[in-house]
């Protein structure tokens, strides 16, 4: 029998991502939390449990020490929705193995693995289960296999699902693993879970494997968030439900006060958070209770920080896709559902919520509190060309309309056993490649573009972006949040830091954008450019001209606003 007290631990987080789930950086799931309040509850020290990334693995070799020496090794992971990730790279299947392998003590497998392995994280992709050699695989919850494997002696357990009061314990008592995170404390963001499951059985869908939504009461999420907070985490998401305005009722009815004790809590224990976004919004529910759902938006944008993104699934805007794949919600379901967020929540901070939704050159220079997302998904039975040309005016009917959306998400179909597709496979989105390749292009062009200028308008104030990368002379960042902005900056900056920054023109699902507010004595030549109406002789005369007292002594004459987003240094600091 082995002592529980006397075990070590450790814990590879290899990342997920379900339809309500993600965990990739700079995002942690609640996959090692849960483990890790587990394996607490199951009597292991917190002291001999250790937490890696699979990235974290790859940079530091001597880590993988950790992996051989242990007495109990966990892989957590699986990837269930197709994805490109700018914050770390998932574990593919030879690492998994590679793990197994060179764990000498007991290895154990869970998460979203438990549904398949598919080569490569990409649509158009048939998985299958596999075992990857470990000793265990939890075909149930992982945080309850891990738990009873330690009570056992680490001999066995059985394949169960944990209930609410285990997960809301095991939530609190695992929330120190996060400190253990390479991306702690500054650029790391919680992923919170107030419900598993759906009331909905779409075809391709993963989350109704898990049964009908089950919720966790708002005490035991605001008390994880308080838990988190204390460990010093600033930036949360709700976003491990299917509908976040179902939180709390029958699984489909909103409940307006339940959401108003989730927020209002959250508000409370975390005053200084810095982020408050969700994922998940059923469109169906909104067409379906309209003045219970506008209460929630309300209490949700009141609460939340700017830029949130409520991700609807319409899937297909074709009527025979939705009826051969059990999708909920029709094409014109969703454009009201798109109009009520809008009406409710596409106000920007400074302004008066009634004049929601506001885009233009009058609006505030804030991101909305919180817009639709739109996904749409290719590959699904009964896909046929004329599908791809009602996705196209579904999305070109909101934009003339004056609606926003924050983004469109557009992907292939995985297949997974146990989902309806799992018979129709990737077939019908080989076939389609083609087609698809050319409907995304358009999209791309004739759609984000343009959408994204109007969410977004040339001196939007993106607050606290995280420098990530460089690429072609230029810095890349994001804000923390859901589905944040791609923001290049001209020039190479240190990486690592958080400045703010105004949006100055834009990509098809990007921005570029210049440090706010922009010095004129200490501009580069590049960022001085990258300004709309500003060409290299204004530049060069700005430059020359310098140093200046005040903006006005620039004496500038462009097509765009200056005065919005620069400044000029004391004289004294310039030189």
């Amino acid at each position: 029998m082995t002592d529980p007290e006397r075990l070590s631990v450790t814990i590879v987080d290899g990342y997920v991502d379900e339809p309500a789930h993600f965990g990739v950086p700079p995002y942690i799931s609640t996959y090692p939390r849960y483990t890790a309040g587990a394996l607490v509850d199951a009597g292991v020290p917190r002291e001999r449990i250790t937490y890696h990334t699979i990235d974290g693995l790859r940079d530091d070799p001597d880590r993988w020490r950790d992996v051989d020496e242990a007495d109990l090794m966990i892989y957590l992971g699986g990837m269930t929705v197709p994805g490109k990730y700018v914050g770390g790279t998932p574990a593919e299947p030879d690492e998994v193995r590679k793990l197994a392998w060179t764990a000498s003590g007991t290895s154990l497998m869970g998460g979203p693995v438990k549904f398949g392995v598919g080569d490569e994280n990409a649509g158009a992709t048939e998985t299958e289960r596999q075992d990857l050699d470990f000793d265990f695989v939890a075909k149930g919850d992982v945080e309850a296999a891990v738990h009873d494997l330690v009570e056992s002696g680490l001999e066995g357990f059985n394949n169960r699902m944990r209930d609410v009061d285990e997960v809301s314990r095991w939530a609190q008592d695992g929330a120190f693993v996060v400190e253990q995170h390479p991306n702690h404390p500054d650029h790391l963001i919680c992923e919170l879970e107030t419900s598993r499951g759906c009331a909905y059985r779409c075809s391709f869908c993963t989350e109704p494997l898990y049964g009908n939504p089950s919720f966790r009461p708002p005490p035991t999420v605001v008390s994880e968030v308080d838990a988190l907070s204390s460990r010093g985490v600033k930036h949360f998401r709700i976003g491990r439900q299917a509908d976040i305005l179902a939180y709390g009722g029958d699984g489909e009815a909103p409940n307006p006060d339940a959401l108003r004790s989730l927020y209002g809590g959250i508000r409370e224990v975390a005053p200084d958070l810095e982020t408050l976004h969700l994922d998940n919004m059923n469109p169906i529910t909104i067409v379906n209770w309209p003045e219970e759902s506008r209460e929630g938006i309300r209490i949700i944008a009141e609460h939340n920080t700017p830029g949130d993104t409520a991700a609807f699934g319409l899937e297909s805007a074709d009527p025979i896709v939705q009826e051969e794949n059990n999708l909920n919600v029709t094409a014109e379901e969703c454009f009201e559902a798109v109009r009520i967020v809008n009406e409710e929540a596409g106000w920007r901070p400074g302004e008066d919520t009634a004049d929601a939704p506001t885009f233009g050159p009058d609006a505030p220079r804030r991101l909305p509190k919180l817009l639709p997302g739109i996904n749409l998904l290719h590959g699904l039975k009964g896909e046929r060309e004329e599908t791809y040309e009602r996705n196209r005016k579904f999305l070109q009917r909101v934009y003339d309309e004056g609606y926003m959306l924050r983004r469109i998400n557009i992907r292939q179909v995985m297949a997974f056993d146990g989902t309806d597709m799992s018979d129709t496979g990737a077939e019908i989105a080989q076939d389609h490649t083609k087609l698809f390749k050319r409907y995304k292009r358009q999209i791309r062009e004739e759609i984000d573009q343009p959408m994204l200028e109007r969410v977004a308008p040339p001196g939007t104030v993106l607050p606290d972006v995280h420098l990530e990368y460089h690429q072609d002379g230029r810095t890349f960042g994001r804000q923390l949040g859901t589905y944040p902005l791609l923001v290049g900056i001209p020039g190479e900056r240190d990486l690592g830091r958080t400045i703010d920054v105004a949006v100055v023109d834009h990509g098809y699902r990007s921005v570029t954008a210049v440090p706010y507010p922009l010095d004129l004595n200490d501009a580069s030549m590049d960022e001085l450019t990258a300004i709309p109406g500003v060409g290299d002789r204004t530049a060069g005369d700005i430059v020359v001209n310098r140093p200046y007292e005040s903006v006005t002594d620039a004496d500038l004459t462009t097509e765009f606003d200056l005065t919005q987003f620069v400044t000029t240094r004391s004289l004294e600091r310039a030189e």
